[in-house]
């Protein structure tokens, strides 16, 4: 048998292997760079903060949100740094014992410049690890130096001295206590009722008083405007008499004045001839005297 043209031949090329060599290639890169950016990338969201970790010890910086390349040996782990708010709910007793029901809430958030500090000591579970302990435990403190009266209406003192206190204890952790918001104080409803008791009393007296001090008002404003009646009236009076001993003393006086002056323009020849003229040429009919010394006495008034 002759083999000769089966020695000759050659293996046979086809474009499609070209293809396959490729499309393997690529694979590989892909796989490779899906495995590159898993493992040797991390993107930190917006209002996070990095802490990356290499085989579980804490690097010294923190890394801030987008992109950042990393070794696939090291694990990034978020935290938040917004402004977040927390509700709560807790007991408390007032100074003279009396059991205080609290509900409120909490506004923080955290330094992002030390969260790996945080994230160190505390972790990432921190409000409920610390936060949240410090504060109903401060909050209690502050509770139990009011008396349950004094509370009802210190509410907002209330807040700012428990946020003074747990915002001293939680900056050393970078933790930044914004707000706390006590909203609602309950008590027993004994307590409840005896406070309402007393401040219908008290609303009762503080009526009675007002209308006291109305009445007391009133009858000092009548009086007085008697006093400045009477006064007002024996102003007149006095106005009155005291024109009326003027008229009097100007009357007296001009006819002390006229009678000066008539008595000082009498003389014997005006005397004389005043009776000649009023004489009508009778006797006289009255005679003033007796016996030899009678003087005949005119009658001038007619």
């Amino acid at each position: 048998m002759n083999n000769a043209p089966y020695q000759n031949a050659r293996p046979v090329r086809t474009p499609n292997g070209k293809l396959v060599k490729g499309v393997a290639l690529a694979a590989v890169v892909v796989v490779l760079a899906l495995v590159v950016y898993g493992f040797c990338t991390s993107v930190v969201p917006t209002g996070y903060t990095g802490i990356l970790t290499t085989f579980g010890k804490v690097a010294d910086y923190t890394l801030d949100a987008g992109f950042h390349l990393k070794s696939p040996f090291q694990k990034v782990t978020l935290m938040d740094n917004r402004e977040q708010k927390s509700s709560f709910t807790t007991e408390a007793f007032s100074s003279d014992i009396q059991q205080v029901n609290i509900m409120g809430s909490i506004n923080y958030n955290i330094n992002k410049t030390t969260a790996m500090n945080l994230f160190k000591d505390v972790g990432v579970n921190y409000f409920n690890t610390l936060v949240s302990p410090r504060m109903l435990e401060n909050m209690k403190a502050v509770f139990s130096k009011y008396t349950a009266e004094e509370l009802i209406s210190s509410r907002d003192q209330l807040s700012v001295e428990t946020r003074s206190v747990l915002s001293k204890e939680m900056e050393r952790y970078g933790i930044n206590i914004i707000n706390i918001s006590i909203e609602d104080i309950d008590f027993a409803d004994a307590f409840t009722n005896a406070v309402e008791a007393k401040q219908v009393a008290q609303q009762a007296k503080l009526k009675a008083q007002i209308e006291q001090e109305q009445a007391t008002m009133e009858a000092q404003q009548a009086a007085s405007r008697k006093k400045i009646a009477a006064e007002a009236e024996a102003n007149v009076q006095k106005i009155n008499a005291d024109a009326a001993a003027y008229a009097i003393r100007a009357e007296a006086e001009a006819k002390a004045e006229a009678n000066q002056k008539i008595a000082e323009s009498l003389t014997d020849e005006l005397i004389k001839y005043t009776e000649v003229s009023q004489w009508n040429g009778q006797l006289p009919t009255y005679m003033a005297g007796e016996g030899s010394q009678t003087v005949p006495v005119l009658d001038l008034s007619k």
